[in-house]
This record gives C-alpha cells, structure tokens and sequence, in this order.
C-alpha cells in the first residue's frame, strides 16, 4: 500500500521562501532553482528513508546555521507522519544536527498557508573542526514515513491553518 506523494510546492510559495533565504536571489536565479528541484527518492529499494535534495549549495562551519527550503511539500495518508532527519553520513561525520532534532510533517501540513513548504534547518555541530560542504544536488536529510494510532477518546477537531508550531496556538 502506497502512503505519501512528494510534489514541488507552487513557483510562487518558493520564491517567496527562496526569498527568505537570499533576499538578493533574482527571480531567474530562482526560476532555474525551482525547475531544477528534485523529488526525494529512495536510493535502493531496501532504504527505509526518502533522500531530500538540497537546491543550493551548503558550506557550513563549525557553529553555523542553514535553513534550506527544499521546495518540497508531501500529501500522505492522514495516519502517517513523515519523519525528517540528517543523512546518517553527514550526522556521523560532521555531527550535523536538525535544529529541532527530528522534523515532524503531519499529513494537515500539505494543506497550511505556505502548502505544506518543507524547509530544513541545520547547524554543523562538529566539536573537530570539520566543514559541511554539500553541493547542490546532494543528498542534505531523509525523510522516513510511519503509522502512528491515537487514543481511544481522542477528540481533536481542530484544522490546520499554518506552519510551524501552528497546531498549538
């Protein structure tokens, strides 16, 4: 049974983001980065996560932040969640590290204002020195579906209408 369905958010919600992230992009720059966005994909059929590309090139050192709007948004059975995480070479050799450890997209997050963006935030946390340097096109996170249950006498009702921290305002 099939579960989830990656699609490239609209040109507008990335440019918008892309924006964000480099405030001097023009919009050609950013035009040929949309149309050159990747699906994440499995590398073999025994991998257990979905690699996400990044569109840009990340050169970290030590302490340094990134937030990389991957331009990628994920319609997915409403009990799964997709789980996002570092790629395990990258977190093992350079200590690179989410921000908020583990990225939760909920299957409402397709439906938010921003169309369910998945932006990836990192910081090299490398206490040896080592600089983060992935190109554009490289593999930057993976991402890992599972099912999850609820309780007998849940009563959530509420819909999402936002991003991060929205389902707790």
């Amino acid at each position: 049974m099939k579960t989830a369905k990656f699609y490239k958010v609209s040109y507008e919600q990335f440019e918008e983001s892309y924006l964000d992230y480099n405030e001097q992009a023009s919009k050609e720059f950013i035009q040929t980065v949309y149309n050159e966005l990747q699906l994440p994909k499995r590398a073999t059929k025994g991998s257990a996560g979905y690699d996400f590309y990044t569109p840009i090139d990340v050169y970290l050192k030590p302490g340094e932040t990134i937030k990389i709007p991957t331009g990628i948004r994920c319609e997915m059975n409403e009990t799964w969640v997709l789980m996002i995480y570092p790629r395990s070479g990258l977190g093992f050799k350079f200590r690179l590290q989410l921000n908020n450890t583990v990225g939760v997209i909920d299957s409402d997050y397709f439906y938010s204002d921003n169309e369910g963006h998945i932006f990836i935030k990192m910081t090299n946390d490398s206490n040896e020195g080592k600089i983060v340097d992935v190109k554009k096109g490289q593999g930057i996170a993976q991402g890992i579906f599972m099912q999850y249950g609820i309780v007998e006498d849940d009563d959530a009702t509420d819909v999402r209408n936002g991003g991060f921290g929205s389902t707790t305002r």
